[in-house]
């Protein structure tokens, strides 16, 4: 997903918890109380988040739902579409920040936790200090020497996973610049074309879950 979320006005990302963390510690060791609590507000939005999709993951798997994978992500689109009207509507309210940060933070929690699901914990689409240690790693087995090449235990890298770890970091970054251009030149608005692209990619799971219940309501 396009890492464009991170409007200048709110002076810290949102999108990694180390930043948020150590930013809570150090308002709190210089008596900055207000910056602290949003801070911690932050996170607990972010867990809440990840909790959210879990949750709804979940209860879709124990349902046998094909769509369990959409349910978060058409709530993202939703909260996306959400955050994009209300900032055109009511920026540059500072009440607005107020509104924002959390919901931000809980958006990306959702995110993050969905696509962990989905990959099978392979990938976390904001987790940059991780991802950039796994590609280290992986480049590392690539450069080992193996002296006996037909040694069951010699030292390989994942390529596949190499490569997607690299494409990864390249999309958070391209996300990153496209994002900062959209939202200088259009501003909140452009949080909707990529609400409506989620609830496109949403939609028909969905609707076919949907279809299939009605079909099964129809026979009793």
């Amino acid at each position: 997903m396009l890492r464009w979320r991170q409007p200048s006005e709110f002076a810290d990302s949102i999108s990694h918890m180390s930043g948020i963390f150590s930013s809570m510690a150090d308002n709190l060791a210089l008596g900055s109380l207000d910056l602290a609590g949003l801070a911690l507000l932050a996170f607990l939005l972010f867990v809440m988040g990840a909790a959210c999709s879990a949750m709804l993951i979940n209860w879709g798997r124990r349902h046998h739902l094909g769509s369990r994978y959409a349910m978060p992500l058409m709530l993202e689109a939703f909260l996306l579409l959400g955050f994009g009207i209300l900032g055109w509507i009511a920026h540059p309210s500072p009440d607005f920040v107020a509104v924002a940060v959390p919901l931000l933070c809980f958006i990306m929690g959702l995110q993050n936790a969905t696509v962990t699901k989905i990959s099978g914990a392979r990938m976390r689409t904001t987790h940059v200090t991780g991802i950039i240690t796994d590609i280290g790693i992986e480049f590392g087995k690539l450069l080992y020497w193996n002296r006996n090449v037909h040694n069951p235990d010699r030292i390989l890298a994942d390529r596949g996973k190499l490569r997607l770890l690299v494409l990864l970091l390249a999309s958070f970054f391209i996300g990153g610049v496209i994002g900062a251009i959209g939202f200088s030149q259009i501003g909140f608005l452009f949080a909707l074309p990529f609400a409506l692209l989620l609830l496109l990619l949403a939609g028909p799971p969905l609707a076919e879950d949907a279809a299939t219940l009605v079909r099964k309501m129809a026979k009793r």
